[in-house]
């Protein structure tokens, strides 16, 4: 079924994350409902709201990782792409930080 994708350790441990993320979110949303605020984004956001712009960010920091990494192994003369590890852990922090601030 999966067979089409390359189902490494890092992208199994971001995906799992992410539904980790998503069950948490909904057992906090059903023991305390949200309220709106505002934070550093231009909008009055929720809980979820901020999951799923954080969410959003998250996932264009991998793909521009990806898309960047045979350059950065160029431009620094590393002898093999950059870890995958390395964005995601940025997209964690990044993550972390929108659902904290936004």
């Amino acid at each position: 079924m999966f067979e089409w994708m390359a189902w490494t350790t890092p992208v199994a441990v971001f995906f799992s994350c992410i539904v980790l993320m998503l069950v948490g979110m909904t057992l906090w949303e059903i023991k305390s409902p949200t309220r709106l605020t505002r934070g550093f984004l231009p909008i009055e956001t929720t809980r979820g709201d901020r999951l799923f712009i954080g969410l959003l960010s998250a996932g264009y920091v991998n793909l521009v990782f990806v898309g960047i990494s045979g350059k950065l192994a160029g431009w620094f003369n590393l002898e093999a792409d950059p870890s995958i590890w390395i964005s995601f852990v940025l997209s964690m922090v990044l993550l972390v930080w929108i659902m904290r601030k936004g």
